[in-house]
């Protein structure tokens, strides 16, 4: 069959700071390709509306495959879904990734018969049994895991059985080129574990794997690195280097190699502290940027955002890392009940401080606690808005203030890290992109004041809403947290002790299976 993967258009954030390799639906794309289909690829963030319409009308793809992980796509999904439908109405088309999981059945619903079924969980496990269950008819596509129809659905989503089994075919995109983070372009990525041993209420990684946490063999990863163009790495992992061992043995394993790349990665600040010698060495290999999920710059914020570790220890990384010589950005989250007052706390701090800061809005998002517990509040319901730049909870401001201090906070990030200053600081960086054709980077650092905007943010309220986030019953008393798994929940395996705000990881229990 012609499988056609679509990725979807860029958000706020990464129309100025990243436009990351679509890895996930990349791994997908190649399982249907081993299983002997015809597949290609576009991605929207580097490619146009028309660029994917040129595509559909010349080669005619009988299954379409939207990747859907943000729900601030769901609409642009819809729409080219039903437009996709009117000019080839006997294809079949599905969505699937970690934001169409959650909300299976409302996806569909709102699509009015354009999406044929929602493929929950990982996708790379069961893309081939459905490729070739639509061959077989509607009875035969309900017996896939993870399938969701209208009027029926498959037995649960599986895990991929090995993560070494599955390894992106990095020509299937057209523009690889476009992908960055930061002076890193071009940048490719890379996986070396999945899954998030920690269960912090905002986030919803630990509820799609259910609580699992799986690694990839370094043998694997390192074969993956020898074929990788790029010069620049994401490496995609949730909480890098949770297990000092398999750090280092990746890290030997390069250095035998002579592999010469540069790392961009994201981790926690315990996690950082507890592994610092895997850290100090990955600096040697080319280990550049890091970011830090510090979320809140007190134990107050810390404790509510469920995150398992202390302020001191938090600070005490950041430190850390810059005595590693390792530059760092780190998020805050800002929330709806902030007054100017606390804006102008979070905005001294930010500029006392050497780190990139980005803010972000706590946002309750299917698959997550405070969804649960806080989607009733709600003072919209339209996906467009859930990009965790937009607030969709009542603020204590009013709406407009409330954009206001948010985008002034944003601003010290501007003001340190981007323009001319940024350009005098890394000139030398900039020269060389651009004498190879690569202007991302560069590109980046005017991009802010057009897209960050209060104005701009509070016209986006004003839209007419197209498609809108049906809410989750009423919560009880006690979250039932049962009900928020893709995958059945692995016990304690992989998981932070409960008990311990320094998330001490026990290692023997954290192998590669799940």
């Amino acid at each position: 069959m012609k499988f056609l993967a679509v990725h979807p258009g860029p958000l706020m954030y990464t129309k100025v700071f990243l436009r990351l390799e679509p890895l996930g639906l990349e791994l997908v794309a190649t399982a249907a390709e081993q299983a002997g289909h015809e597949v290609k690829m576009i991605d929207l963030q580097a490619e146009t509306h028309q660029d994917y319409f040129r595509m559909i009308n010349r080669w005619k793809p009988d299954v379409i495959g939207f990747s859907c992980n943000y729900l601030a796509n769901v609409p642009e999904i819809i729409d080219l879904a039903k437009a996709t439908k009117e000019k080839l109405p006997n294809s079949f088309i599905f969505v699937g990734g970690h934001s169409a999981s959650f909300i299976a059945h409302e996806f569909l619903e709102q699509a009015g018969g354009a999406i044929a079924c929602v493929l929950k969980g990982e996708g790379e496990a069961m893309i081939a049994p459905l490729l070739n269950a639509i061959k077989q008819g509607h009875r035969a596509i309900l017996q896939v895991p993870g399938v969701v129809t209208l009027d029926g659905q498959g037995p649960p989503p599986i895990f991929v059985e090995n993560l070494d089994d599955i390894t992106a075919n990095r020509n299937l995109l057209r523009h690889r080129r476009r992908y960055f983070i930061g002076v890193l372009d071009p940048c490719a990525s890379i996986e070396f574990s999945r899954g998030c041993p920690w269960d912090c209420v905002f986030c919803s990684a630990w509820t799609f794997y259910g609580r699992s946490y799986r690694v990839k063999s370094t043998e694997s990863i390192v074969a993956e690195l020898e074929q990788i163009k790029e010069p620049g790495i994401f490496i995609v992992d949730d909480v890098a280097f949770v297990q000092a061992k398999h750090g280092f043995e990746i890290g030997e394993a390069i250095a035998r190699k002579g592999i010469k790349k540069n790392y961009y990665l994201e981790t926690r600040g315990d996690v950082l502290l507890r592994n610092t010698d895997v850290f100090r060495f990955w600096k040697t290999l080319g280990l550049k940027y890091m970011f830090l999920g510090v979320e809140a710059i007190d134990e107050e914020g810390l404790k509510k955002f469920r995150k398992r570790v202390t302020l001191s220890k938090n600070f005490e990384a950041l430190e850390c890392a810059r005595s590693l010589g390792i530059t760092v950005a780190i998020n805050i989250i800002a929330d709806p009940d902030w007054d100017k007052e606390r804006f102008e706390t979070i905005r001294q701090w930010c500029l006392e401080i050497p780190e990139i800061v980005n803010i972000s809005v706590n946002t309750p998002y299917p698959g997550t606690e405070i969804w649960r517990t806080e989607s009733r509040q709600l003072t919209t319901r339209d996906y467009r808005l859930f990009d965790i730049q937009h607030a969709v909870l009542p603020t204590k401001l009013p709406l407009n203030e409330f954009y206001e201090e948010l985008v002034k906070t944003q601003q010290v990030l501007n003001k340190k890290h981007l323009g001319m200053k940024a350009l005098k600081a890394t000139a030398k960086i900039a020269a060389r992109h651009l004498l190879k054709g690569q202007t991302n980077f560069v590109k980046m650092l005017w991009k802010f004041n057009s897209v960050y905007d209060p104005k701009l943010l509070l016209a986006d309220h004003e839209k007419p809403v197209t498609y809108e986030i049906y809410l989750p019953p009423k919560p009880e008393e006690k979250v039932d947290r049962n009900t928020l798994f893709i995958h059945t929940p692995a016990g304690r395996q992989g998981r932070a002790i409960d008990n311990s705000t320094e998330a001490f990881v026990d290692e023997t229990r954290m192998g590669s299976n799940v």
